[in-house]
């Protein structure tokens, strides 16, 4: 293949591989906001994504799908099960996400992440062309820029992290805090969802390595003197294209209108969409409405609360033990508050088609964002895209990206059941004036502020330090 100038790094290759209408194999595009961003720009400068394809113990070589050179990145069973299952989602996530469970510490899991990291470095430095720019994504990879610029140190090199980044009080529990630390330090601009998580980042640098540290700005020391490494927030959403498009298209507010019909046409919808993760607040979203029904503030005839939970890394022993928990509480509330006719919640254990959670999005009155910590939540900004009639209310938790900049949604700390019941009321009864207001505000905010222009203001940033 040839060199590109410009190289994207993720953990997973854009496109999935699915059976083609004649039992075939073909590679379908993943749908995603981040694919979404970069896809147009990497036509245009002869652009490569090196990520795995999904599938263990599989060699691929190197393929074109839609004008975008990809490059597979081969990993065995038990590379999955240490260096994915283990130190990326029992180690960095619980860690990250302010140990709402306890990271498991493992030396092996350590090893493994250390040499896939290098292996993924080792792909994008033979895709990069001289002087090129390689942007890698997520905490999957936070070792890769460091070992890519040893590498390739004409390289360009951005990092962008998806989820939060910890304080340094938890932080400091990493085993190989340090380590960490400076393969984030390879790259040229280290961005993050929030200015919080830039400042914990630049503290954790300040306090482990003892690098001098002014505003956003790190001295690496690098040879005989120093590299200047830019630390800060760069809040990721979503292409609302495509949202507004479906939301406007007949066929979809029928299905909308549909759904509304299949729960017993309530007053009011309440929505929950996520991963099932215990990151999501959940439990505590169904915690509450469920004490508002027995406490007589609701009543199962006039609202439904529709949950999505999607699959998720269903081999790890605390999502097993999450759904276990999250399935009991919905049967103990339907089985004490249902009706002939209707459901108090509607629980749905799968993934759904874009053109389905849009009409989902149609449907509800009230979109329930009760994460406990989340980086950003696009969720959020999905449901205002699409609210184009100006109508409904989004509750959304304080410790979500989102909050900073969706300031019109009714906030709440999932964490305070009570005040979670009242955000909950308070949503419910909103004449429609206050909805109106306080949503084209929000969709002002999220079609200004969309997923091209956060792309374009981190590769600026990116510009600006080659440019130094």
């Amino acid at each position: 293949m040839t060199a590109a100038d410009f190289v994207v790094v993720a953990n997973r290759l854009p496109v999935d591989r699915v059976e083609g209408p004649d039992g075939e194999e073909v590679w379908r595009t993943s749908p995603g906001g981040l694919v979404a961003a970069l896809e147009p720009m990497m036509r245009n400068v002869r652009g490569a994504w090196v990520g795995w394809a999904g599938q263990a113990d599989v060699e691929i070589a190197p393929f074109e799908a839609d004008g975008i050179e990809l490059v597979p990145v081969a990993l065995s069973a038990q590379e999955v099960a240490e260096y994915y299952e283990g130190f990326a989602n029992d180690t960095i996530w619980p860690l990250y996400h302010d140990v709402i469970a306890p990271p498991q510490y493992h030396r092996e899991w350590w090893e493994a992440y250390v040499t896939v990291n290098r292996r993924f470095a080792e792909s994008a430095a033979a895709a990069v062309a001289e002087e090129g720019t390689v942007w890698v994504h997520d905490y999957q990879l936070q070792l890769v820029p460091q070992m890519l610029r040893e590498l390739r140190p004409d390289v360009t090199i951005g990092y962008f992290h998806h989820i939060p980044f910890p304080a340094h009080g938890l932080y400091a529990q990493l085993p190989w805090r340090d380590q960490v630390l400076r393969g984030l330090l390879g790259a040229d601009v280290i961005g993050f969802q929030r200015a919080q998580d830039a400042t914990y980042f630049l503290t954790a640098v300040r306090r482990r390595l003892r690098y001098e540290v002014k505003g956003p700005n790190v001295s690496v020391p690098e040879g005989e003197g120093t590299r200047m490494a830019l630390a800060r927030a760069f809040p990721i959403s979503i292409d609302t294209t495509p949202y507004l498009e479906l939301a406007a298209r007949e066929d979809v507010r029928a299905r909308a209108a549909e759904i509304r019909a299949s729960l017993g046409n309530p007053k009011r919808i309440l929505l929950g969409v996520d991963r099932l993760d215990y990151t999501k607040g959940i439990r505590h979203r169904i915690k509450a409405y469920g004490e508002l029904l027995a406490d007589g503030r609701l009543n199962v005839e006039d609202v439904t609360l529709v949950q999505v939970a999607s699959p998720s890394r269903e081999r790890v022993d605390a999502y097993v033990h999450l759904r276990d928990e999250i399935e009991l509480a919905v049967s103990r509330i339907n089985g004490d508050t249902d009706t002939m006719g209707h459901s108090a919640i509607r629980y749905l254990h799968q993934g759904y088609p874009r053109e389905e959670m849009v009409a989902l999005y149609l449907a509800a009155d009230v979109m329930l964002v009760t994460a406990l910590r989340d980086g950003m939540n696009l969720v959020a900004k999905e449901y205002v895209a699409t609210r184009v009639d100006d109508r409904g209310v989004l509750v959304l938790s304080e410790f979500t990206g989102a909050a900073d900049e969706l300031r019109q949604a009714v906030r709440v700390n999932p964490h305070d059941i009570e005040g979670l019941k009242d955000a909950i009321m308070t949503a419910v009864e909103m004449p429609p004036a206050e909805q109106g207001r306080r949503m084209r505000s929000l969709r002002r905010r999220v079609l200004d502020n969309d997923v091209n222009a956060w792309s374009s203001s981190f590769l600026a940033a990116l510009s600006e330090v080659r440019g130094r």
